[in-house]
């Protein structure tokens, strides 16, 4: 009697609803994999080892390193972000019918696709998903300008930025928001000021995502942390929808990452990199953590500042600060094993997304 109480409580069922989500999602993910990965084979999508950085100069000492992953297949990401957008529109259109026609009623309830807390990230996750698709194909056909292929820097860099200006501009013209939370000091409107941090914090995700994905495993495992901590940020803000999002998020990731983990069945890819990128941006946005988010995701601030740091230094004072940049493949000039860089950034990824979650929680309204 107590049990069937129990059941009863909001809170119980918008629990189920996330964690069920969540569930779907990776065991989608999982069914559709094997079909993907096939053709991804058949048709010899595999990734072509760059042999020169973004200024032109060669990558020797990484080149040598990865030449064993040339021809593994790419674009693994448009699971992930397929499989979100299927599920979002089958719980809207499709769950409901079931439930009717079952008499399952809860099934109904598993619908997440709210246009005030979905839509935004929805269209993020596929458009930055579609460009990075575009990416990759010029990348493995070698098409484009770019030598060896694929966008160069600055076109795919343009393409983030109006993306990420039309959601700020969304935000801030249409749905009136110009407030920057600071978790345990409160809410500070800074006005247009808005659209600029806007624009910031997608770039930031969105490029520092794909500069972190370089190893197997490393940036998949993150970013389901990553996804997992806002997914607790948003049902602790009562944006249950939004929650239930983040946790098919973190389902796709976490399917994409039993076939990820060293040696790689596949890549993720630019674009899964780049759209989950920008859709970890905006759901940051879309719950107020704009700054909660440099903290739990702080390995980005590291891989990012570390790209900056040596690109400036190599310039201005022609000498490396680090032996390889991003920060991972410094590590492998070290010595380091690829399994062992991977495991302790996931290991440092919990603690700061841990410590970032608490700090959200506690510092709401405030």
């Amino acid at each position: 009697m107590q049990f069937a109480q129990i059941q009863t409580i909001p809170e119980v069922v918008n629990v189920l609803k996330v964690l069920i989500t969540g569930l779907l999602a990776f065991l989608l993910a999982f069914a559709i994999t094997p079909l993907w990965t096939h053709l991804l084979y058949k048709y010899k999508f595999g990734i072509k080892i760059k042999s020169k950085d973004v200024n032109g100069e060669k990558l020797t000492f990484v080149s040598q390193l990865h030449a064993h992953k040339s021809g593994t297949p790419t674009m693994g990401g448009v699971i992930m972000w397929a499989t979100v957008i299927i599920l979002a529109f089958s719980s809207h259109f499709i769950f409901p019918f079931l439930a009717q026609f079952f008499g399952i009623n809860f099934l109904a309830r598993l619908d997440f696709l709210s246009r005030k807390e979905v839509w935004l990230p929805l269209f993020a996750l596929a458009s930055a998903g579609v460009l990075g698709l575009f990416d990759d194909v010029m990348s493995v056909r070698g098409w484009g300008s770019n030598k060896g292929g694929g966008m160069r820097f600055a076109m795919r860099f343009g393409w983030l930025i109006a993306i990420a200006s039309a959601g700020g501009w969304w935000f801030y013209y249409k749905l009136g928001w110009d407030v920057l939370h600071i978790p345990a000091f409160g809410d500070f409107s800074i006005g247009l000021w808005y659209i600029p941090l806007f624009i910031f914090v997608i770039l930031f995700s969105a490029v520092s995502s794909n500069e972190t994905d370089g190893l197997d495993g490393l940036n998949g495992g993150i970013l389901l942390l990553a996804f997992f901590s806002f997914a607790i940020i948003a049902f602790f803000e009562n944006k249950v929808n939004l929650a239930a999002f983040c946790s098919a998020m973190s389902g796709v990731t976490l399917a994409f990452l039993w076939f990820n983990i060293a040696p790689a069945r596949f890549m993720m890819g630019d674009t899964g990199a780049m759209s989950l990128g920008t859709t970890l941006g905006v759901i940051a946005m879309l719950t107020n953590s704009a700054l909660v988010l440099f903290l739990i995701v702080f390995i980005y601030v590291l891989e990012s500042g570390s790209v900056a740091i040596q690109l400036t230094s190599k310039k201005f004072f022609h000498r490396k600060v680090f032996l390889a940049a991003p920060l991972h493949h410094h590590f492998e000039a070290k010595g380091w094993p690829e399994c062992k860089i991977v495991m302790r950034a996931w290991i440092f990824t919990m603690m700061t997304a841990l410590v970032g979650v608490v700090i959200a929680i506690f510092g709401m309204g405030r």
